[in-house]
């Protein structure tokens, strides 16, 4: 008899727990957006109108994308803990794991990870976060002092487009806001020595007019995120060469000529959107600094209330003469530079989504957070919008030229759907020392 109600028991539970689970797939909330074609980066330059797509921007809607996200990283991580965007010779490859690991895609994940709240000891993705820091550290560890590079692994897609020592560039970041972070599990002092050897590769990889050598097909976005990482390894401690950082920034804001609006392009492929956003980003620390010291000096009566924040102006408040240039300048082009990003006129990148559109727009939107730029908010919440229209239904992006990768573009885009979870560090790197 107790055999018989065992035999009848085993396949009741099995029921229940198909029901069960029947039950729990059915309640998962599901994204009803649908992928749309086209190009955020034809809304952004005015090919096709942003307006109407900020109603996409709900939280609800940000929230799900960014789970089906999150959930397609986790399945696309390689089993040494990194992760791939494959060769410039085989853009045609989409399958994350027929690729090999490098680290600036890996680098790219791991910022994606930390600013959607991912841990390193607990919770949902917090192994995928603990592979891909080790895989980076690892990768690091392992390379020689006589190289100019972090990683052996050559001739990637992101090399190709944004050039070679983009691997260092993006893990500096990376290192910088894990550290910023100080999670629970780290090695911190491990992540400093890497962070410092990074440091080292931009360094030396900055030739004398502030360019990061071996640029790739949009070098000028490699410098421009090399001018990035460095003030991003400041803010959290790490020793900068100033004089290397100002030839950065310089390079990057003489791109653009604010008094006729005319943009340099000739390393950023022929494509305004490249060079354009790295005259924002290499400016909005010193713009932040000019408005803010213009401001308080009205508040205080020192100026007249109607000032304008020029040279002139610096100047009286107290700044020497080749200082006042220099802010004033930098306000000139990142308040001149951020319009001509939305100008109708300015093409849409490519023409089409590549890596390369997606992460001039990271480079845009973060650059408005470090100047604390009150425009920045109705801007995101437009593009948030169009973003998550182009979101693919297994919960992935990807690119349609040059850099196609979907692990590069997916987590691109999770950066860019999640920036406002780090506005405190973002502004914090636009603080004057």
């Amino acid at each position: 008899m107790k055999t018989k109600l065992k035999l009848l028991f085993v396949p009741i539970m099995a029921l229940i727990g198909f029901v069960l689970y029947g039950t729990l797939i059915a309640s998962k909330p599901k994204r009803t957006l649908q992928p749309e074609k086209g190009c955020v980066f034809m809304t952004v330059m005015g090919e096709q109108p942003s307006d109407g797509f900020n109603r996409y921007k709900s939280n609800q809607n940000t929230q799900l994308a960014v789970r089906d996200g999150l959930q397609w990283l986790s399945q696309a991580q390689l089993p040494n803990g990194g992760y791939g965007a494959g060769s410039h010779s085989a853009q045609y490859v989409r399958d994350p794991h027929a690729v090999k690991a490098d680290p600036a895609t890996t680098a790219m994940v791991g910022m994606a990870l930390l600013r959607s709240g991912v841990e390193l000891e607990k919770g949902a993705n917090s192994e995928s976060l603990r592979n891909a820091l080790n895989y980076i550290l690892e990768t690091i560890e392992s390379i020689g002092d006589d190289s100019p590079y972090i990683t052996r692994v050559r001739n990637t897609q992101i090399q190709t487009k944004l050039g070679e020592n983009i691997d260092a560039v993006l893990a500096a970041q990376f290192l910088s806001n894990i550290l910023d972070r100080n999670l629970t599990g780290m090695d911190k002092k491990r992540v400093v020595r890497c962070l410092d050897v990074c440091i080292a590769r931009i360094q030396d990889g900055t030739d004398g007019n502030g360019r990061q050598k071996g640029a790739g097909w949009a070098g000028v976005l490699q410098s421009g995120m090399a001018n990035s990482a460095l003030e991003s390894a400041q803010a959290v401690g790490a020793t900068v060469d100033k004089e290397v950082l100002e030839r950065s920034k310089k390079y990057q804001k003489d791109n653009y000529n604010d008094e006729d609006g005319t943009v340099k392009t000739d390393d950023g492929a022929g494509i305004v959107l490249y060079s354009i956003s790295g005259s924002v980003r290499a400016s909005a620390k010193e713009a932040r600094k000019a408005k803010a010291d213009i401001k308080r000096a009205k508040a205080e009566g020192k100026i007249a209330a109607d000032a304008e924040i020029n040279a002139e102006t610096l100047e009286e408040i107290g700044y020497v003469s080749g200082e006042a240039q220099k802010y004033g300048t930098a306000y000139k082009v990142y308040e001149s530079a951020k319009v001509v990003a939305q100008k109708d006129e300015v093409l849409d990148g490519f023409g089409n989504n590549g890596g390369e559109e997606f992460l001039s727009y990271l480079q845009t939107g973060e650059s408005m957070l470090v100047n604390k730029d009150e425009d920045w908010k109705k801007w995101y919440d437009d593009i948030g919008g169009r973003i998550l229209k182009i979101q693919n239904e297994d919960g992935s992006w990807n690119g349609h030229h040059c850099i196609t990768s979907p692990v590069f573009c997916t987590a691109t885009s999770l950066l860019l759907l999640t920036v406002e979870e780090d506005i405190d560090f973002l502004q914090r790197i636009g603080e004057e020392k």
